[in-house]
């Protein structure tokens, strides 16, 4: 049994739309998670898609606002997957690291434990609760908080490359990386200080493509297309 948080791309999530959620997409999620758990495992979601807010600044609105809409974007994310969640038949909760009414639940380890032992996925929704911090450092500080085996990160790109595929036609995707290599070089794959967090607290990750068939349950039995990003 492993204990895993998994980071949902708010774009991956969007599928051929590019704009909003596929419900498609995030049925399918469902089912791969609902898989994972029916194994034993324990398993955390973080969802991006404050992005749209998330490090505007303006002459309307200031960076500490806008970063604080962005973190109300993920709880919304969330309330909706989780919604679609207990449509295929799973028990969920979401918590959060401040107080929204009756939609959520403060976070803590004990809680979030505690659903972990009703075999409940978890939604760790709201970021860290604070501005300046994206949701790649509050999926690390989420995993590290509580003792999590490893993060997969599953993006609309299958894996972590030299440079821009998108631009690059002749970019190469790293098998295997080193986190310390992430921050030498700067590769911006995953946020700067979020991938010190993870090195620090020796948290490995995996990043893959959501849209490869069963990707997430092949990426947490570690074979799959993507990236490994060490810690050692």
């Amino acid at each position: 049994m492993s204990r895993i948080i998994l980071k949902l791309s708010g774009e991956a999530l969007a599928g051929e739309h590019k704009t909003g959620f596929d419900l498609p997409t995030v049925q399918g999620v469902a089912r791969q998670v609902k898989h994972l758990v029916k194994e034993g495992n324990d398993v955390g979601i973080v969802i991006g898609g404050g992005n749209f807010w998330r490090g505007r600044t303006g002459t309307e609105i200031d960076r500490v606002k806008s970063d604080q809409i962005g973190m109300l974007a993920t709880i919304m994310n969330c309330i909706y997957v989780s919604e679609v969640f207990r449509g295929e038949g799973m028990d969920t909760n979401i918590l959060t690291p401040f107080e929204v009414g009756g939609f959520t639940k403060l976070f803590t380890k004990d809680r979030a434990n505690k659903y972990f032992a009703h075999h409940q996925v978890v939604f760790f929704a709201g970021g860290t609760g604070h501005p300046y911090f994206s949701t790649d450092t509050g999926v690390v500080l989420r995993a590290v908080e509580v003792d999590a085996d490893v993060i997969l990160m599953a993006k609309n790109i299958d894996g972590i490359y030299d440079s821009d595929p998108a631009k690059n036609p002749n970019a190469k995707r790293y098998d295997t990386l080193p986190v310390q290599r992430i921050i030498d070089e700067n590769l911006q794959a995953i946020d700067m200080t979020a991938s010190i967090l993870a090195r620090d607290n020796k948290m490995p990750m995996r990043v893959f493509d959501l849209n490869e068939e069963d990707g997430i349950i092949k990426a947490a039995s570690g074979k799959f297309n993507g990236t490994t990003v060490t810690v050692d």
